[in-house]
Formats: C-alpha cells, sequence, structure tokens
C-alpha cells in the first residue's frame, strides 16, 4: 500500500513534472497526488467489499431456495454492515484537505493511514472465509456459529473504519 502513492507520482506526464519545478505549485501536486492515491486506495477496497455484498446476497438467495429462512435475517444484517462500510469509504470527501495539505503530511502518517487501509483489505480475506464457512456450514448444526460469526466480523469492520476516521483527525488536530 506505502508504493500508492509512489506509483501515482510515477505516472505523471512530463509537464506535470515541469510545473512541479514552478515555486509552490508542486506542493498543489503533490498534495493531489496523495487524494488521487487515497481516491484509488478507498475505490479498490469498496470494489473488493462490493464483491462481498455480492455474495452474502447470493447465500441468503441459496438459503432461501433451500428453504434455510431462519438465518436470512442475520445474513441480511451482514450485507448492511457491508454496504455501510461501502458507503463510509467510498463516499468520504477524499483527500481530506486538512490531512493531506502539502505543508501538513508527514510521510510516516500517510503511512499509517495506508496501513490502516491495509487492515481493511484483510478484514475483507477474513469476512470472505466467513462467507466460505457460511456456505459449507449451510445444513449443519454449525451454521448458526458460521453466520453468528460473518454477522460480529461485519460489525467489527464497520467499528474498525470508524477508527480511520478518528485517527485522521488526531493527526489533523495535532497538526494545527
Amino acid at each position: 500500500m506505502s508504493d500508492l502513492y509512489e506509483q501515482v507520482t510515477d505516472d505523471q506526464d512530463p509537464i506535470t513534472k515541469i510545473i512541479k519545478k514552478i515555486p509552490g505549485f508542486g506542493g498543489y501536486i503533490d498534495r493531489e497526488a496523495r487524494r488521487a492515491a487515497d481516491k484509488m486506495l478507498r475505490d479498490t477496497i469498496g470494489e473488493q467489499f462490493r464483491e462481498l455484498w455480492k455474495r452474502v446476497g447470493n447465500v441468503q438467495q441459496d438459503f432461501a431456495g433451500q428453504g434455510e429462512l431462519e438465518h436470512l435475517d442475520d445474513l441480511e444484517k451482514a450485507a448492511m454492515k457491508i454496504q455501510t462500510f461501502i458507503d463510509k469509504m467510498t463516499g468520504a470527501s477524499y483527500g481530506y484537505a486538512g490531512f493531506f495539505d502539502a505543508q501538513k503530511i508527514k510521510e510516516d502518517e500517510l503511512a499509517k493511514i495506508y496501513e490502516f487501509d491495509a487492515a481493511m483489505l484483510e478484514y475483507g480475506d477474513d469476512i470472505n472465509r466467513a462467507i466460505d464457512n457460511v456456505e459449507t456450514s449451510a445444513g449443519s448444526d454449525g451454521l448458526p456459529a458460521a453466520v453468528g460469526h460473518l454477522v460480529t466480523l461485519t460489525r467489527d469492520l464497520v467499528t474498525a473504519y470508524e477508527g480511520r476516521d478518528q485517527i485522521l483527525q488526531t493527526m489533523e488536530t495535532l497538526e494545527e
């Protein structure tokens, strides 16, 4: 994840690289590149979770078709938590103006945010495995526990994302 900013800046055209040499303008370009990297990362995470949301919907359909109605409400809770996360992750204004100001940003702060976003991707892997577990547990005594685990992971996901906002707010406050 820490290479994302470098990827965005390395892909700049020669004109942008020249413009960065203009006093004061380079900071603006760097800030915009950081914002673009932030948006690209959050869009990628959002897409991964859209796929998970679709999978939960497919499991719901399968269960409904098989008459396994007992767990549909809990699966809907999990799907709603995933959708809430997607909305928060992709819908937030990207770039957090104060955090991404050229004069204020520090590489270690940016690294903390990228590490946090990498953890979100790991949550995605955990949720994917939990969905696998729900699918393989269908019709068994382990199904209630598998569904409960999925619901817990999705609830924790939304709570964890709120921690990202707190990190940014703390960093902005420290910068002022």
